[in-house]
């Protein structure tokens, strides 16, 4: 399964069990880690812990609990019965309730069956992703700062702005003004291809260009920029 996938699922529960459900809650996740607990009819929680292998849904999740209750112990022994899914989580943990609920003599609750819909299409395949979690929250970061980098750029102080354009035609000023409202607007549509530090540059070159006076006297017109 792609790591997509297994963040699909994990924040399906959250979704659903999130932490003032009244009978089960999400705790925390980590793509190798849940902590979750059971909220018994007196009130008390029930811990539990599920460990998430790299392999997975090949390997199966490993549970357990903060308990030395034998009937505890049985409960998670059957969730071994359930092997093969795409949404292998969602189907052990949807077990684990209904199995504890019957334990502990409560209804079962009808949240349960939300577990059984099928995850956004693209997000339970079975292929290998090379992208790690910390390879997607760097990107994510990146991707931030590249947004925070161009927000900057257009809170620039005036007097900043007016240096940087000194000695440039107004209409190449425009055309240097494009270009930058064009590059913001692929960065925020994810469709830009280089960095913002090569953005950067390139505009740079180009005010450098538009000042230089061989290109105010028409010598540069022809020329290639690198």
């Amino acid at each position: 399964m792609s790591v997509s996938g297994l963040k699909a699922e994990l924040r399906l529960l959250e979704s659903i069990f999130g932490k003032e459900h009244e009978r089960f809650r999400i705790i925390s996740w980590r793509l190798d880690e849940l902590h979750c607990v059971f909220i018994q009819s007196t009130g008390g929680a029930l811990t539990i812990h599920c460990n998430i292998t790299e392999s997975y849904p090949s390997s199966a999740p490993i549970w357990f609990v903060e308990s030395d209750d034998p009937n505890l112990t049985s409960v998670l022994e059957r969730l071994e019965d359930i092997k093969k899914s795409n949404t292998l989580l969602l189907q052990q943990l949807k077990r684990l309730i209904c199995d504890l609920c019957r334990l502990y003599n409560l209804p079962q609750h009808p949240d349960v069956e939300m577990l059984d819909q099928p995850l956004p299409t693209g997000q339970n395949g079975t292929t290998e992703e090379v992208t790690s979690e910390e390879e997607e929250e760097e990107d994510m970061g990146e991707d931030i700062e590249d947004l925070d980098h161009y927000d900057m750029k257009e809170e620039e102080p005036v007097d900043g702005k007016k240096s940087e354009d000194e000695g440039i035609e107004k209409e190449n000023l425009a055309i240097l003004e494009k270009i930058r409202k064009n590059q913001r607007q692929d960065h925020l549509n994810g469709a830009v291809s280089g960095s913002v530090q090569a953005s950067d540059r390139l505009m740079k070159e180009l005010r450098d260009i538009y000042r230089s006076q061989s290109y105010k006297t028409g010598l540069f017109v022809n020329d290639p920029f690198y």
